[in-house]
Formats: structure tokens, C-alpha cells, sequence
């Protein structure tokens, strides 16, 4: 008789590929563009380097919209904005869904070793895998 260990899912399990990036040093006008043109919720954001500044939200942005002239102005380095620890790709899918709720985000980047973006996780993928390995333990 065999004994298999069950892997709890890790953030490789419930990460996709990073999709929209953005400088540091872009305006928060041409950010608020990028979003609503792409429809999504979120940028990444790379510094100097290339590396993983950080992500930052639609809503995160919002409040700099009823303000024009000053969205031309300031750059989404000069905001509030979520920013490091990342997600790396051995953490726990739960343990990186409790500290985002902890910290009350729901995306964050996944970094390598280097700090560059390899990926996203969100709480809604996040609960997805997770149903999923619940599931499959049922059924096994």
C-alpha cells in the first residue's frame, strides 16, 4: 500500500502571467488611460530597473480623477500604491491569501528571486484553487 502526501496550492498554482505594466514614472492621467482603455483594475509597476515596483488599482487612482491638472502632474512613484513584500511562487496559495486580506489588497504581484514580475495572484484566483484542491480531495 502506497502513501501519497497532498501539495497544498502554492501561488504557482493560482498565478497568471503579468498583463499590463506601466513605469513608475508614468502620470497618473496616462495610468487612469491605460486602465480604462484595457478594462481591467490594475497595473503593475516596474521601476528604473525593470524590477517590481509594486501594482496599483483603479481605485487606488480614482481619487486623483476629479483633479485633471494635477493628474498630468504627479506620477504614480509619488502615491500611495502596494508595494513590497510580493508574492513569491513557493508560498502557500492560503498563507498569501491571508496576508492580502491582512494588508486588504486583493492583487499582488509575484516576483523572482531578482524582484523582477513573473506574475498575479488575486484572492478571487486564489479561491478558485483552492475550491479545487477541496474538491479533488473530496473526490479522491
Amino acid at each position: 500500500m502506497t502513501t501519497s502526501i497532498a501539495r497544498a496550492p502554492t501561488v504557482a498554482d493560482a498565478m497568471t502571467p503579468p498583463e499590463l505594466q506601466v513605469s513608475d514614472h508614468t502620470a497618473v492621467d496616462k495610468a487612469l488611460d491605460v486602465l480604462g482603455g484595457a478594462h481591467v483594475d490594475y497595473l503593475l509597476v516596474r521601476n528604473d530597473y525593470g524590477r517590481c515596483a509594486g501594482i496599483v488599482s483603479l481605485a487606488q487612482l480614482e481619487r486623483y480623477r476629479s483633479q485633471p491638472w494635477y493628474t498630468q502632474d504627479i506620477r504614480i512613484r509619488e502615491i500611495a500604491f502596494t508595494r513590497e513584500p510580493f508574492a513569491r511562487l513557493y508560498l502557500t496559495a492560503a498563507a498569501v491569501a491571508d496576508a492580502m486580506r491582512a494588508r486588504g489588497i486583493t492583487a499582488l504581484p509575484v516576483v523572482d528571486a531578482g524582484g523582477s514580475t513573473i506574475g498575479v495572484v488575486t484572492l478571487e484566483r486564489i479561491a478558485e484553487v483552492l475550491r479545487r484542491d477541496a474538491g479533488s480531495l473530496v473526490a479522491g
